[in-house]
């Protein structure tokens, strides 16, 4: 597979930025990404199977990559839900899919975004992860506006071998993350 546009901007560009800002003596120290996370969760999918065959179509079409369905892991009676019964899906994107998403995710997606004044800074775990939540998957190019049967929102955890949040907001705002703070 080719290098992608991001990996280069991450190796020309962002990795050096990183060294000189925190000194790191031995490359390996470097923050870089691990992976993205993409879950989608169907709470209407209970009653429905379609609606989870819609949710897995739309976030194979986002993703590039064909997600597995989660489980329920026990029941839940005041929300009719049984153990092992279908309630989202989920795709894990590492390596070229995962600069690819990202690039797609900051540049094209983010900005499609109603009122959209950037992404909260303070959502780190204090791991140096980053999560953030959409409302809505069409903000995504790959949708279609027609084809959808259900407006529904996903999690995208960013994970990173950063030590600290600091050093994730750092190598994420190479990227060109638009944090507001």
């Amino acid at each position: 597979m080719a290098k992608t546009r991001l990996k280069d901007h991450y190796e020309k560009v962002v990795r050096p930025a990183l060294v000189e800002q925190f000194k790191y003596k031995n490359a390996l120290q470097v923050p870089r990404l691990d992976k993205i996370v993409i879950n989608m969760g169907v709470g209407e999918g209970t009653g429905d199977s379609k609606k989870i065959t819609a949710a897995v179509s739309d976030l194979t079409r986002i993703a590039g990559q064909k997600p597995v369905v989660t489980k329920a892991r026990k029941s839940i009676a005041t929300f009719k839900l049984r153990e092992g019964q279908s309630i989202g899906c989920k795709v894990t994107l590492r390596a070229e899919r995962m600069y690819e998403f990202l690039d797609r995710l900051v540049n094209i997606a983010l900005p499609r975004v109603r009122d959209f004044r950037g992404v909260s800074g303070k959502s780190f775990d204090g791991h140096g992860n980053y999560a953030m939540g959409l409302k809505e998957q069409l903000v995504f190019p790959e949708i279609d506006y027609d084809q959808i049967d259900a407006v529904r929102g996903m999690d995208i955890i960013i994970c990173t071998t950063a030590r600290t949040d600091e050093e994730a907001k750092a190598l994420l705002k190479g990227f060109n993350m638009p944090f507001v703070n």
